[in-house]
């Protein structure tokens, strides 16, 4: 964690910011809890398609009422406080959703996911089990996001059925008083039946990352857990602090280097 901390604070203003030019099921079958634009992505043709040093402390008030399908639970990672989700049947008659076939499972599961903030997603269990062995010996992570003025850099914690994202400035200027900007959690409960795992995501700051955003760092948060070469970037990062570039992250997303 202190080499951690070390690349964290270390990352140069100069690699934070760089500026460039450039058929559903009927709808008794979920509950009446209110989860709301999913949408789906794949990765590498494997994915289903689907739409640090100072003391711990609780993360913002914020969140108690604003993380839909979540509670308050016991630690999430070092000087973190995680959010424990509400069980599947909070969201879906999961008696009911038994009875249907994986890709019915997963349509509806989007569909219902409708209106801004939340994010819907599924994934193959195999890969599911990937990114939980992987992300527990790495567990963090830093992905920029373009905007039209440079890049806006993102913190990533995994530890699964977990992953919760907050910008790197918060981060480093809060510490574990950060408010997460988006959060996800994975339901495994159909990942031996159907071979899929349900993803959903709450976007917590609307005012600091938008839906398209949060679906693209969701999916890009994938790929480096997911993907043999660029998971070699998440090792290093976690494992070989002093040695991680992270213009190397910049290229392995094809954006601008300076």
């Amino acid at each position: 964690m202190q080499n951690l901390l070390w690349r964290i604070t270390h990352i140069s203003e100069r690699d934070l910011v760089q500026k460039s030019s450039f058929g559903s099921f009927p709808r008794s079958l979920f509950s009446t809890s209110p989860v709301s634009s999913g949408r789906f992505f794949s990765v590498g043709g494997n994915l289903s398609t689907f739409g640090a040093g100072r003391k711990e402390s609780v993360w913002c008030d914020f969140l108690k009422r604003a993380a839909v399908g979540f509670s308050r639970g016991s630690r999430f990672a070092t000087g973190f406080t995680p959010l424990q989700p509400k069980p599947l049947s909070s969201i879906i008659d999961v008696d009911r959703a038994k009875t249907r076939s994986p890709e019915d499972l997963i349509s509806v599961w989007d569909d219902y996911h409708l209106g801004r903030g939340h994010i819907s997603a599924a994934i193959k269990a195999p890969l599911y089990h990937l990114l939980e062995q992987r992300s527990l010996s790495c567990r963090y992570f830093v992905i920029p996001v373009w905007r039209e003025t440079g890049y806006t850099n993102m913190f990533i914690q995994v530890q699964m059925p977990h992953m919760l994202f907050t910008g790197l400035e918060d981060y480093k200027a809060r510490g574990t008083q950060a408010c997460p900007y988006f959060t996800v959690t994975h339901y495994t409960e159909f990942a031996e039946s159907k071979g899929v795992v349900l993803v959903h995501g709450d976007i917590v700051f609307a005012s600091k990352l938008s839906d398209s955003e949060a679906s693209w760092l969701l999916e890009t948060a994938q790929t480096f857990y997911l993907n043999d070469v660029r998971y070699k970037l998440v090792e290093r990062f976690n494992k070989e602090t002093r040695e991680f570039e992270f213009n190397d992250v910049l290229r392995a997303l094809e954006m601008p280097v300076f």
